[in-house]
């Protein structure tokens, strides 16, 4: 199976670590190695890194090839624009699809945390022999829920088709994206939803043709890049075209109008987490709500419920706080609410028309 991992995006809900010249996923934010690292990690040893591809944009080149050299330098998918997971997912699928059309391949990305990396592994290659059975199908793969986050896509899914060692595989209902809190506490009663992390199976000959079904004009697009790849007019090719195809998400592009019965789902439990932004990090490493998660120099009294996260030599001493995000950085530090982190991205784009821009 291939599998391509994505490091694309920026990040801006966990500024002011993340930032536009060096985003989340190129980070130590886990520990001592960057998240994009850590997701290749946890996809061996069952997978070769020739089977493994990273899909980013030109800009990080040089960042990621210094942070994942075990990668062939074939295996790296530059993209020359921002335009969107839509055709993010198309153009690797053309590129690896020329070669490996029937093949499964799985998406992926970067920027997660996941705790049961042996369970992950498991689940990927359930998905590979489901699509190896029909490769004219596509296998989502969903994270059971531990509480109603509203930040995050669902899958609803529906009966059980089959069972493979004790893993049971649905049929696909339908994505909901961000649902109210009234509507996460619902789903997480009703225990057919899942959350939604973005993982998919599939071959690159099916989905590229429901590309050309639902989205001819971007499907045109892929497929002058498709013929392109081998040859000495490839990046000439890509240059001229890529910036040109339609902004449009992957799940607007493909998944709210593909058929159904075509789509089926496991809903594991893999110990994943969206570690996108401050309050999903501190879901991800806490042992219960109300402990404090610190790194480097952090003294505190009296709080709980806390991420205090120091990047400098300085000491940073909270009292008696109480759900609270601290990131001191060398030229930044931001203190909001929990709740408040998603007012972080306006933060982040008021600043970029003021002296302050570089910090963005």
């Amino acid at each position: 199976m291939k599998i391509v991992v994505f490091a694309g995006g920026v990040g801006t809900r966990l500024w002011p670590l993340s930032r536009k010249n060096s985003p989340k996923q190129f980070e130590k934010i886990l520990g001592d190695k960057s998240t994009l690292q850590l997701a290749i990690d946890r996809l061996r040893p069952d997978f070769s890194f020739s089977d493994i591809y990273v899909a980013t944009g030109r800009r990080y080149e040089e960042i990621v090839k210094e942070q994942l050299p075990q990668i062939p330098a074939q295996n790296f998918i530059f993209e020359p624009a921002v335009r969107d997971v839509g055709p993010a997912v198309g153009m690797a699928l053309s590129i690896i699809g020329k070669d490996h059309p029937n093949s499964p391949i799985a998406i992926l990305w970067s920027d997660h945390f996941v705790k049961k990396e042996r369970r992950f592994r498991e689940v990927l290659h359930f998905a590979e022999n489901l699509v190896r059975e029909n490769n004219n199908s596509l296998i989502l793969i969903g994270q059971r829920a531990r509480f109603a986050n509203q930040n995050l896509g669902w899958i609803e899914f529906g009966s059980q088709v089959a069972e493979i060692r004790g893993t049971k595989i649905f049929k696909f209902k339908q994505l909901i994206y961000r649902p109210t809190l009234e509507q996460a506490e619902e789903f997480l009663k009703a225990q057919y939803f899942a959350w939604n992390p973005g993982y998919f199976v599939t071959t690159p000959g099916f989905l590229l043709q429901e590309y050309k079904k639902f989205t001819p004009e971007l499907y045109k697009g892929l497929i002058k890049i498709q013929s392109a790849k081998g040859t000495k007019n490839f990046n000439k090719v890509l240059d001229n075209i890529y910036p040109t195809l339609e902004k449009i998400s992957f799940d607007n592009a493909i998944l709210e109008k593909i058929d159904s019965k075509r789509v089926s789902v496991i809903a594991a439990d893999l110990g994943w987490s969206d570690v996108g932004a401050w309050e999903a990090l501190k879901e991800a490493l806490e042992v219960s709500s109300s402990e404090n998660v610190t790194r480097g120099k952090v003294l505190t009294n009296g709080s709980s419920d806390n991420l205090i996260f120091n990047y400098t030599d300085q000491l940073v001493v909270g009292i008696d706080l109480g759900k609270m995000i601290i990131i001191n950085t060398d030229d930044v530090l931001l203190i909001c609410h929990k709740n408040s982190v998603p007012k972080i991205k306006k933060i982040v784009e008021d600043l970029k028309d003021t002296p302050h821009k570089h910090l963005t």
